[in-house]
């Protein structure tokens, strides 16, 4: 039976980016395959009561500073040396997230998934902008254009909200998670147990 890692995302997280640079090395060692779901962190949250970590940790002393350390050694480990934080952050995803959804119909996920990423967490781009989102995609050789307009088609609103409140119910309350079968694993610090369940 093919192993199957599920990648539960949004383009709003750092760590979701971090993550997605190093998964594909590990599903490639474990000959299994990545299934990309968007979701909306915000939705997440909402169904969850979560919140964002400067939300909730900003006021303990010490753990924000420890989690940019942790961040900082993910980073160096696996050479991520392209990453950046984006000046524009908190940028609103839902035009981002649709976008994926649309493009996954196209056919098109992952060059989307590439192109959005390194938008935001290498050039720092305001990609909740039209026309910068646009033109990034048209730098990738995608249809921005395109993009843009099915980002309002209801199928793709619809189903964007199907995958949260799908994630939801599986027990995801953030961003990155990811499944192998039925086990959940939360955070890029989680992928060696991920590796691990793949066997």
């Amino acid at each position: 039976m093919s192993k199957t890692i599920d990648f539960i995302f949004d383009f709003g997280s750092p760590n979701a980016y971090l993550a997605w640079k190093v998964l594909p090395d590990i599903a490639a060692r474990h000959g299994a395959e990545i299934r990309l779901i968007p979701c909306l962190l915000g939705g997440i949250f909402k169904l969850t009561g979560n919140q964002a970590p400067m939300v909730a940790f900003g006021g303990v002393k010490g753990k924000m500073a420890y989690e940019m350390l942790e961040t900082r050694r993910f980073i160096a480990t696996h050479g991520l040396t392209a990453f950046q934080f984006n000046p524009h952050f908190p940028v609103n995803t839902l035009l981002l997230m649709r976008g994926m959804v649309a493009a996954q119909r196209l056919g098109v996920g992952e060059a989307y998934l590439g192109a959005m990423l390194q938008g935001m967490w290498e050039q720092g781009l305001k990609l909740d902008d039209p026309e910068v989102f646009t033109a990034a995609l048209d730098r990738a050789g995608l249809d921005g254009a395109a993009l843009l307009a099915a980002t309002g088609e209801p199928e793709v609103k619809a189903e964007l909200a199907a995958n949260t409140d799908a994630a939801v119910a599986r027990g995801v309350f953030g961003i990155p998670s990811f499944f192998v079968g039925d086990e959940m694993f939360f955070g890029k610090e989680r992928l060696g147990q991920v590796e691990a369940e793949l066997g």
